[in-house]
């Protein structure tokens, strides 16, 4: 991970208005940048997905369990498009350099149709 993709992570986590971190490939192997970064509902965050890329996502998911309380759960979603097959590898690569990174971060998914990003999916994966 390039010192630029830390620091960006680490701006992340520092924020509390900010749930989602939203990071591309750049040239440099292995290296990311922060595209975005907000407050998106799951069906916002399908939505800031490029249809014909990839992209890897931070996304920090509340949810009520049965007792009532809430709780949060950071989720790493690599977002791999059928169109971006041919980026897959490189995309791989990051993926398991961030999945390092985020020792915290016990819910790894690959996702490449918005169905597998649905609400009650993140959450029965988180709970």
């Amino acid at each position: 991970m390039s010192p630029e993709s830390a620091e960006a992570l680490q701006h992340v986590r520092d924020r509390r208005d900010v749930n989602t971190a939203i990071f591309r490939c750049t040239r440099a192997p292995g290296s990311l940048v922060l595209e975005r970064e907000g407050n998106p509902t799951p069906d916002e965050l399908v939505q800031a997905l490029p249809p014909d890329g990839a992209r890897l996502t931070i996304y920090e998911l509340a949810f009520a369990i049965s007792e009532g309380s809430r709780k949060h759960e950071t989720l790493l979603i690599l977002w791999m498009s059928s169109n971006a097959n041919a980026q897959e590898e490189a995309w791989t690569a990051a993926y398991e350099t961030m999945k390092e990174v985020l020792p915290n971060s016990h819910i790894h998914l690959t996702a490449r149709r918005a169905e597998h990003l649905e609400y009650r999916r993140l959450v029965a994966l988180a709970g």
